[in-house]
């Protein structure tokens, strides 16, 4: 069990994994006042000693003899780790944060959901998008859409191979949509095909909900250009969302529809969105240390990356039921 932390000393913080995007975690944790980057721990001997030499902190090759110093930890690690690696790090009493899946299993995600509530400790898991400025505008506007389309779109750029697009890519927008609809997924249709990969590398699904709401979701990481783009259309509103600059338009009817045939059509008005434009992932650490401090529950809880997990869990196996050669889980 960790030592009882003063309420005047920095939260003592550590990062397991800094491939990619965890070297990111550890620069944003390196540059917190009240934080205190105690060290990393990855696999990779050579990239180690080149992050803790980069920050100045430890690095190590097991991350367990990094835990005993630490408050809390964030887990960057290949997917297939989050459930062993986060399962220790709440059973020692640490705050926790996992990169998005949270687990390869949905079954893998309750276990971490009720070791944390059973243990009382913090579970965020790394949905960014969440943190877009453009999302959390978003999020003061979508008032029960009919219709929802998405396309995130991208070159293969050769990391998370070991999952599908659907847990790489898509599930950013699904977790964003279950988080704005609010309603049970009633019906799922969806197909994709492997080109790059052994696993599935551009997908499509079609969510229907109890609400009646639609979402078309495509992803594709095998794509000659980038797109990300999310679209709503509600009864007097049509809202579009670029992911990539972090840009909102929202476009409100203005008249009655009643009155289209008396010769009075309603009319679709542009009005200027402001957005506040800040670093996505330091938002987003930020919000898991405040939710540590207040001991509240985080914006993107374990419950909710679990909830997102089994759709897009559920979105494979149907592209699994189409193609017997696809298999559903990573490799």
């Amino acid at each position: 069990m960790n030592q009882q932390k003063s309420s005047t000393s920095p939260l003592r913080v550590g990062v397991i994994g800094v491939g990619y995007l965890g070297q990111h975690h550890a620069r944003i944790y390196s540059e917190m006042p009240d934080v205190e980057l105690v060290g990393i721990a990855d696999t990779d001997r050579n990239r180690t000693d080149e992050i803790a030499a980069r920050f100045g902190v430890q690095g190590f090759e097991d991350y367990r003899t990094l835990l005993t110093q630490l408050d809390a930890v964030n887990i960057v690690s290949p997917t297939v780790t989050h459930h062993e690696i986060a399962l220790e790090c709440l059973d020692r009493g640490l705050d926790v944060f996992v990169e998005k899946p949270i687990t390869v299993t949905p079954e893998e995600a309750s276990d971490l959901v009720q070791l944390a509530g059973a243990k009382k400790k913090i579970l965020q898991v790394g949905h960014i998008e969440r943190f877009n400025g453009a999302v959390r505008e978003l999020a003061r506007r979508v008032n029960q859409p009919g219709f929802i389309e998405v396309h995130r779109l991208g070159s293969f750029v050769g990391r998370a191979t070991d999952v599908d697009v659907v847990l790489d890519l898509m599930i950013h927008d699904i977790d964003i949509i279950l988080s704005l609809i609010q309603s049970p997924v009633r019906e799922i249709r969806a197909n994709g095909v492997p080109v790059i990969t052994p696993n599935v590398d551009i997908a499509n699904a079609r969510l229907e909900f109890q609400n009646g709401c639609v979402a078309n979701v495509t992803a594709s990481r095998v794509s000659t250009h980038s797109q990300r783009k999310m679209r709503f259309f509600q009864a007097d509103a049509y809202i579009s969302l670029d992911f990539q600059k972090q840009e909102l338009e929202y476009y409100r009817r203005v008249g009655d529809p009643a009155e289209f045939l008396a010769g009075k059509p309603p009319r679709i008005v542009k009005e200027d969105v402001s957005i506040s434009r800040e670093e996505p992932l330091k938002v987003e650490l930020s919000s898991f240390i405040e939710a540590i401090h207040k001991r509240s529950r985080p914006v993107v809880s374990g419950e909710e990356g679990k909830n997102a997990l089994q759709v897009a869990t559920n979105i494979l196996q149907e592209i699994q039921s189409h193609h017997t050669g696809i298999t559903a889980f990573p490799r």
